[in-house]
């Protein structure tokens, strides 16, 4: 039987440069059709990652496994797309004339490209632009060009670095949808973005990193402890209500400040326990205005680990997977 080659595959990757370390022991593990976000504050090796992934910096140490080969294998490179942060294009290109080079160096046949560039054109938002120079294109229309020419050889796996840094929200939208299309496809997106609520909307799962390590990796659940917050909105707190509730998950916060209402964040190990709490809250004679489960929150999590902020509390928890 066969089994399926993840796309990334990392063991105790280094790269050192003039005696610093700047990517030590990193282990990683992404599955094809996973978006991956892999998220850290400036300088923690993030884009020596990348290019070593990519093939364009040798390691000092380790291996890394891309699609079941080695970076450096060309047939292996010309199944990856790749937007960079920073990217510089030939201005004095057209669009199409931009896709179409980018496309016969990728090993695309002149035939595909014919039908291939207007499709993802138009798939990124710039149809009917494509004989326009690249100069006359607006800084996001560029991200956008630069987005095409990553996904154009239909590669089996794409990095996208801060892919909606120069888009309006309609842009970024528009973005979030071709993520999903590929992640449809069976793509492989290796995400880094400083837009933690875009990562938390797109992603699969996430990984830290400080330092050039990674500091845990996993679901926004599993890094959470596995818990669901709930928020609850009620008439008012009967007696005894509480201690329910604490019988069904623990109980974070309470507030009955406010005249006519009460407020309670409880924490529950499964999401099935959602009706048993309706059903407390009823017997117990209360309204309930609200039962609002609630995503775990990226960005507390990026500032209690890559921070160490005193108010962490899931120490030790989400161990590296790989």
């Amino acid at each position: 039987m066969l089994t399926r080659v993840n796309a990334i595959e990392t063991q105790d990757l280094r790269k050192v440069y003039r005696g610093r370390a700047v990517v030590d022991g990193l282990n990683l593990t992404v599955p094809q059709g996973e978006v991956f976000g892999f998220l850290g504050p400036n300088g923690a090796g993030k884009s020596t990652t990348v290019k070593m992934l990519l093939g364009l910096v040798h390691p000092s140490g380790g291996a890394a496994r891309v699609l079941g080969g080695s970076p450096q294998d060309p047939r292996v490179r010309a199944r990856l797309g790749f937007l960079p942060e920073q990217f510089r294009f030939q201005t004095w290109m057209t669009g199409e004339e931009f896709l179409r080079f980018h496309g016969r160096l990728a090993g695309v046949g002149a035939g595909d490209l014919r039908g291939r560039i207007p499709e993802v054109l138009e798939l990124v938002g710039l149809s009917g632009r494509g004989r326009e120079t690249l100069s006359g294109y607006s800084k996001g229309m560029l991200q956008r060009a630069g987005l095409a020419g990553a996904i154009l050889a239909r590669p089996r796996l794409v990095f996208l670095d801060e892919p909606t840094s120069a888009l309006d929200p309609i842009g970024r939208i528009e973005v979030r949808e071709i993520i999903e299309r590929l992640r449809a496809e069976g793509v492989a997106v290796f995400l880094n973005s400083h837009l933690l609520s875009e990562v938390e909307q797109v992603c699969d799962r996430v990984a830290f990193v400080k330092a050039g390590r990674v500091l845990t990796q996993g679901t926004m659940r599993e890094l959470m402890g596995g818990v669901l917050p709930v928020d609850l909105r009620l008439s008012h707190l009967p007696p005894g209500l509480l201690d329910t509730l604490a019988g069904l998950g623990e109980v974070r916060r309470s507030d009955l400040n406010t005249p006519g209402r009460a407020d309670v964040e409880l924490w529950l190990a499964r999401e099935d326990t959602l009706p048993a709490v309706a059903r407390a809250v009823h017997a117990a004679g209360a309204d309930l205005y609200a039962l609002s489960p609630r995503r775990p929150d990226l960005e507390t999590m990026f500032l209690d680990l890559i921070e160490d902020t005193p108010e962490r509390t899931r120490a030790g928890t989400g161990a590296p997977h790989a």
